[in-house]
């Protein structure tokens, strides 16, 4: 008769110190134990370390664990013991083939109602949380500027019960809680993103740029009007496009450099774009806005590629008419499958950026599609949106880390 395999689960805990992981290993491994799963955290400098292991048939467990708990007392650790059955190891194993998803809480200040509200919803939607890592650097207990960032990922396992559900109840915890979360599909393209695109007025800078050059014409309410009945999808884009051009004729050329050098950057892009420039990924802005302030940011922020609107320009003023095929929302999506298909890589392995709902086709088409601070259409339309903290929030969806980002 076979004897039964003898598999045991390890917790210790306590203050970490260095080396502690090597000492209780080398103690395994002197018994020569296979590891069949391992985990370790710290918070606080309080340790908390897992190992499941199978000690050897021709060997018993006792002297194993007598060791382990002679030296657990000389470190001043806590240890912990449970035996596991082969049938619950492999109920366990048996799990490993399940879809897993990541889900990013991103704000300023986590709460634990916030926490709590969205756990809940991961265990009633049958999934189940593997391991919880905090990607933000430590909160401030004094953050007198209001910029402090709170961003905790978790990995969960399953299939949703209902994946439409869960994202509308996470925009509903959202919009109350001051809140982002993001659900994600944790597959390889996840891991691989390679080019973002960014929408540029009122995303990449906080303002649009026809509002300001119409403020110094002396139409700004009557632009104003225009844009923002364009942006939540009322009227036509390329026809509104029309209409505030043509009532831009005849204002000076040099108002377009006073404007650009006093474009407000939106929080979180000059560090988002030197961490993406760092790390290898191409960067595009594909705009409905206008290409002289395109230039500029791509000049600043070190961008590879602009495409938006050019204006015409007869005598140093402005003629009320532009240049060449208008970049609307249809050509935001065509542009951003070209760039795609000239860095040859997959649609999912590009990030939309945008607020508006001509920005709606390209942050459908790519494979992480991002409302950032959008109109409430655009916000419910988009597969993830970020509304409460800046454009950096971008790499935490990427699964960077505060250290990573900040070397």
């Amino acid at each position: 008769m076979n004897k039964s395999k003898e598999i045991i689960l390890l917790n210790i805990s306590g203050e970490d110190k260095p080396g502690l992981t090597a000492i209780l290993t080398g103690i395994l491994s002197h018994y020569g134990v296979n590891i069949l799963d391992i985990g370790q955290a710290v918070i606080h400098e309080d340790l908390g370390l897992g190992i499941l292991f199978e000690v050897p048939e021709a060997a018993e467990s006792a002297p194993v664990l007598k060791e382990l708990l002679f030296k657990s007392y000389e470190l001043g650790l806590n240890l912990k013991f449970t035996p596991v059955t082969e049938e619950k190891y492999k109920e366990w194993v048996g799990q490993q083939g399940k879809e897993r998803f990541i889900v990013t809480l991103l704000s300023r200040k986590l709460s634990a109602e916030q926490l709590s509200q969205v756990t809940s919803i991961i265990s009633n939607q049958g999934l189940n949380i593997d391991y919880i890592s905090r990607l933000s650097g430590r909160v401030l207990l004094d953050d007198h500027e209001g910029n402090d960032k709170s961003v905790v990922e978790f990995s969960v396992r399953g299939t949703p019960k209902s994946a439409e559900g869960m994202k509308q109840e996470f925009i509903d915890i959202a919009k109350k809680a001051e809140v982002d979360i993001a659900f994600q599909a944790d597959n390889i393209f996840r891991r691989n993103r390679r080019l973002v695109c960014f929408d540029m007025d009122s995303t990449l800078i906080q303002t649009e740029v026809i509002d300001e050059l119409a403020i110094k014409a002396g139409i700004g309410e009557e632009v104003k009007a225009i844009t923002e009945a364009a942006m939540r999808g009322e009227i036509d884009f390329n026809e509104s496009f029309i209409q505030r051009v043509a009532l831009l004729k005849g204002l000076d050329e040099s108002v377009m450099k006073d404007i650009a050098e006093n474009l407000p950057i939106t929080e979180g892009a000059e560090r988002l774009f030197k961490t993406l420039k760092k790390y290898g990924y191409k960067t595009a802005i594909l705009s409905g806005g206008f290409t002289y302030f395109g230039n500029y940011l791509k000049s600043k922020l070190d961008i590879d590629y602009v495409f938006a609107n050019e204006l015409e320009i007869e005598d140093g003023k402005l003629t009320g008419k532009h240049k060449g095929e208008i970049v609307n929302g249809e050509k935001k999506a065509e542009l951003l499958k070209l760039l795609a298909f000239k860095e040859d890589i997959h649609l999912e392995q590009v990030i939309a950026v945008g607020d508006g709902s001509n920005d709606l086709p390209m942050l459908k088409l790519a494979g992480l599609g991002i409302a950032f601070h959008a109109k409430p259409k655009v916000k419910a339309s988009a597969k993830h949106h970020i509304s409460t903290i800046g454009l950096d929030a971008i790499l935490y969806l990427l699964g960077f880390r505060d250290r990573e980002i900040n070397l």
